[in-house]
Parts: C-alpha cells; structure tokens; sequence
C-alpha cells in the first residue's frame, strides 16, 4: 500500500485542484487515498482475527501440527489491531463531533 502524496511543483488553489481530481484515475477496485487505507487496515484486522479464531478451534481440536505458541501471537495480533481500529474509530467520531459543534 503506497501512502506517498504526489509533489507538484506549484501549489494548486480552486479550479486547479478539481481539474487534477477530474483527470485522476480512478480503477474500481483500487480505492486511494484515506478510504482505501481505511478499507485495507480493517480487511487486515478481520483476516488476523479469523485466523486466530482457526487456530484457537484447531488447538481446541488438539491437532498437532499447530502450536499453542502460534496461537497465542495470533490471538495478540488480533487484539492489538482491533484496539488500534477502536481508537480510529473513536478519533473520527471525536473530529466529526467537533467538526459539527463549529461555528460557522
């Protein structure tokens, strides 16, 4: 995943940076941009946890060819990104909050 913002020489005010959105190509299924990271990080965290959701029932199952070891970082991985995905979360409702108790 490539978060690098493109450099332009010039800085683009008003019409010109809705005409450079326009020209940009968008591929369906390639989202960029804070959306397209944010649908990555949480098809991420979803996978980790199914994955130790497995390994817990195969340990359950006692097979042997899974560690317990495994198990257990797998289950660490899956809570450590679902509480940084908990944070974001509570971030954007926190600056949407704000956002919509401004002035105008």
């Amino acid at each position: 995943m490539d978060l690098r913002i493109p450099s332009s020489t010039t800085p683009m005010t008003g019409a010109g940076m809705a005409r450079r959105a326009a020209a940009m190509p968008q591929a369906e299924g390639n989202d960029v941009g804070f959306s397209g990271a944010l649908k990555g990080a949480l098809q991420s965290v979803s996978a980790a946890q199914n994955k130790s959701g497995d390994l817990q029932k195969e340990v359950q199952l006692e097979n042997p060819s899974v560690s317990l070891e495994e198990t257990m970082v797998a289950i660490q991985k899956a809570q450590i990104g679902f509480q940084a995905t908990l944070h974001v979360r509570n971030r954007m409702v926190q600056a949407y909050t704000d956002i919509m108790n401004m002035q105008v």
